[in-house]
């Protein structure tokens, strides 16, 4: 019996794909890359066509020799590495750190892993792409010159541990223009006029109607500069006898949105869930590799979640609509598929979109055993889906013309009346129910009052993490697995900070910012970046070396380089001063900048640490407010303190005799925190005893000793066991 090894990057799915392959497959799991360019030096010999030197992983040592043991037993071996170039490069490095024989080797791919999915994917194995290789090198080689040539400058001139790069600074750029945008606005004013009007019969239904034009001539929303022109309107329609001049009525169909792409997905999770990019693909890979709904075992629940590609396999479709109709309804399924085509740059359209690997597979019937929020993302995906492959939604719309004098206002209305995909996947409509009385020409109608209304046009927003997804996929900023990363480098190295969820630059962003224009303007901008992506794409296609990519970006930026260390002066970043005064040492504080906001430090850092919350107003904020209620153990003043996520808190004041806490629920009333219970495990790390606690997500063990240990383990209810769940730094995407 001929043995087989599979080679995948996460033991997740290497559980998953070993119960559908059975007992001649053995899978085993490479935890992402085993190889890569060396940590303490650039390894790329620039001189000899930037020939790559790699090394093995360290952490990956023990992995490696058991690698090479299970190959050595395996009559052949697949390398199932992820379906994208990432993954492409992991398994040509497996092969080589593994010493690999070609006639050994098959590459399998699979855009979900079903049982249909990786049994087909084994029998039609392929060889390595090296053209995606090439690609994904030359993107590792290019990024390790700029970060490993620009941020020693950057530490030199400006300030230790910065670092700089191709997509990261891109998007800080991007953030800092629109906040330059913000500051040089100028609001401009301008007024509306709207008639409340109804029909003569005594109706109490009210509606409005918007000044729309005046002797033929079209008013747009400036047109109405001021209240003097705003009031001589008002002037002009006393007395005036509102006519309705003209009614039509029509049909009005609005088709569902494609499935999600890695953009899209990210978008969505933001505004609905509030989830950050990087959450979202915490999330997302753990419903691709599996989770284990019932029956023999793992599933995946969802296709591969790093695609730009908005295409479907047919079967799928097939099936989807025969799900509709049996589910909703025949009129709910349109006669024949939907396709989309996606608008962003390189997409890839050999992929396919994010979708459940089946549509029969419905969020509430797989609740139970999924997390809260792994449940939030499925059920958002399936509908998603599901809507994209439905009828659309249609609306009757009424619209008439009333005139006044020489004026013409305009009233719309429209309704509802087949919700098609709208019955699963809800979105904000621009035309809400609204209806109009039946009108007919010529009829007279009733002022009720005349509305002028005074504006400001508004200054552009502040991009959330959405907006800036969106931005970066629209100018072909990075690939789908580059944005919930570049999302959390920028934030880490503190260039932008999020306040209200909206991104903010930093001092030290703006500097850095400048700098990088200045100096690296013919790199550091969108154009440059864009076009390094589709020459990239030219690479995987076979249409271009990649080294000579790499030969076009280096000699300017070497250019760029000698020239900025010679008229780079050192920068100097002052912190704001705030008018407070440090309560400890006396020396002034100073607004300084973290990941979460502002806050004020004592100027006298290091020697003084002193640090306090900053309000809206730029004043000091007290860390603890003494409230009326008492504690009810030792009756002492509760105070409010506000915790390490800005969440309020009540405690005793007598504290630390008394450790008592409350939270505060949305009546502002004390609600009393379970206090942990006592278990007779020990701590795996200090031995220390582990105590139970009861978070969102239910039960978990925390060490006693915290916070000198902070070992935690969250209880599974299922099996009365615990398991330590992964940092979730680790968890997000090892995609670079």
């Amino acid at each position: 019996m001929p043995k087989y090894l599979v080679i995948v990057e996460s033991p997740a799915k290497e559980k998953t794909i070993s119960k559908i392959l059975g007992k001649d497959f053995t899978v085993k799991s490479s935890f992402g890359h085993i190889r890569d360019l060396p940590k303490s030096k650039l390894g790329i010999d620039v001189e000899h066509n930037f020939e790559p030197t790699y090394v093995n992983i360290a952490k990956a040592k023990k992995l490696i020799s058991d690698l090479k043991k299970s190959s050595g037993n395996s009559d052949k071996i697949y390398l199932a590495t992820d379906f994208d170039r990432e993954g492409e490069a992991i398994a040509w490095h497996l092969k080589e750190a593994l010493g690999l024989p070609d006639g050994k080797i098959s590459r399998i791919t699979f855009h979900e892993i079903t049982p249909e999915a990786i049994k087909e994917a084994v029998k039609n194995p392929r060889k390595i792409d090296y053209a995606l290789v090439d690609s994904q090198q030359a993107r590792r080689i290019l990024d390790r010159i700029m970060g490993y040539k620009l941020s020693p400058l950057l530490w030199k001139k400006i300030k230790i541990g910065l670092s700089a790069g191709r997509v990261q600074s891109v998007a800080v750029m991007i953030i800092c223009d629109r906040e330059e945008e913000i500051k040089k606005f100028v609001p401009v004013e301008y007024w509306s006029v709207e008639a409340e009007l109804s029909k003569q019969e005594g109706s109490k239904n009210l509606f409005t109607a918007a000044l729309s034009s005046k002797n033929g001539v079209k008013y747009d929303k400036l047109s109405i500069k001021s209240k003097q022109e705003s009031d001589s309107i008002l002037r002009e329609l006393e007395g005036a006898k509102y006519t309705v001049k003209s009614v039509e009525s029509k049909q009005r169909r609005r088709s569902p949105y494609g499935p999600y792409t890695t953009s899209t997905m990210q978008q969505d999770a933001s505004r609905r869930l509030g989830f950050s990019a990087s959450k979202t693909m915490m999330i997302a890979q753990k419903l691709y590799e599996g989770i284990n709904v019932g029956g023999d075992g793992g599933a995946g629940l969802i296709t591969y979640m790093r695609t730009d590609s908005l295409n479907i396999a047919k079967s799928v479709q097939g099936e989807t609509l025969k799900f509709i109709g049996e589910n909703y309804g025949k009129n709910f399924a349109p006669e024949t598929p939907r396709f989309y085509r996606t608008k962003s740059k390189g997409a890839q359209e050999a992929h396919e979109a994010i979708r459940p690997t089946s549509p029969k597979r419905i969020p509430a019937s797989i609740k139970q055993f999924l997390s809260p929020d792994e449940f939030k993302l499925y059920d958002l995906i399936w509908k998603r889906f599901v809507a994209s492959q439905m009828s659309d939604a249609i609306y009757n719309t009424v619209s008439a013309d009333i005139s006044a004098n020489d004026y013409i206002f305009r009233a719309s209305g429209s309704t509802l009346v087949f919700d098609g995909f709208l019955k699963v996947y809800n979105i904000d409509d621009d035309e809400k129910d609204a209806k109009l009385p039946d009108l007919t020409a010529g009829e007279i109608l009733d002022l009720n009052k005349l509305l002028p209304q005074q504006h400001f046009t508004e200054p552009p927003p502040r991009y959330n993490e959405a907006s800036l997804i969106k931005a970066l996929e629209e100018n072909g900023i990075g690939r789908p697995s580059t944005y919930a990363p570049t999302i959390k480098t920028i934030l880490d190295r503190l260039y932008v900070r999020l306040e209200n969820k909206k991104f903010m630059p930093t001092n030290l962003g703006i500097v850095v910012n400048d700098v990088l224009k200045k100096h690296f303007g013919s790199i550091i901008n969108i154009k440059f970046t864009s076009g390094i992506e589709e020459k990239l794409d030219d690479i995987a296609e076979n249409k271009t070396e990649w080294q000579n990519v790499l030969k076009d970006f280096y000699e300017p930026f070497e250019r760029d380089l000698s020239a900025a260390e010679k008229n780079l002066e050192r920068q100097k970043i002052e912190p704001q001063k705030s008018g407070e005064v440090c309560p400890k040492c006396g020396k002034p504080m100073v607004i300084r900048d973290s990941r979460s906001g502002q806050f004020l430090g004592c100027s006298g850092y290091p020697e003084c640490k002193t640090t306090m919350r900053l309000g809206k107003d730029g004043k000091a904020m007290p860390d603890a407010e003494e409230t009326d209620m008492k504690c009810d153990k030792c009756a002492s003043p509760l105070i409010k303190k506000i915790g390490f996520r800005g969440k309020a808190y009540l405690a005793c004041k007598n504290y630390p005799e008394c450790k008592t806490t409350y939270n505060i629920d949305k009546n502002g009333n004390k609600v009393l925190k379970p206090e942990p219970e006592k278990t007779d495990i020990k701590c795996e790390k200090c031995g220390s005893m582990m105590l139970k606690r009861i978070g969102k997500r239910g039960p978990f063990l925390t060490c006693s000793a915290f916070p000198k240990c902070r070992n935690l383990q969250w209880i599974t209810l299922k099996k009365e066991k615990t398991q330590k769940p992964e940092p979730q730094k680790k968890k997000t995407s090892k995609k670079k």
